[in-house]
């Protein structure tokens, strides 16, 4: 499990992001990059960190659900994501 503060830091990039996304499209469609140096640092999309759902994991992150592979391993185990099972052979 993350830690909270890292999961919490993540969650104010993202909304910080959205709401700043529309002013970066204009500043830069504008081309203005004294515009847009400064926006805060956190409203840059580039900023924002994959994490887990879950556990809040970064690392290992498998964008198709949205989760570490590990969650993906123990979720795909007990059957909870449809079409996807563990293979042995």
């Amino acid at each position: 499990m993350a830690r909270k503060s890292l999961i919490a830091r993540n969650q104010k990039r993202i909304q910080l992001a959205q709401k700043y996304a529309k002013k970066r499209a204009q500043l830069k469609a504008a081309g203005d990059w004294e515009g847009l140096q400064k926006l805060p640092k956190n409203a840059s999309p580039v900023r924002i960190r994959n994490r887990c759902f879950i556990t809040g994991r970064s690392r290992g992150y498998i964008r198709a659900f949205g989760l570490s592979r590990i969650c993906v391993r123990e979720q795909a185990q007990k059957g909870y994501i449809p079409g996807l099972k563990k293979s042995s052979w």
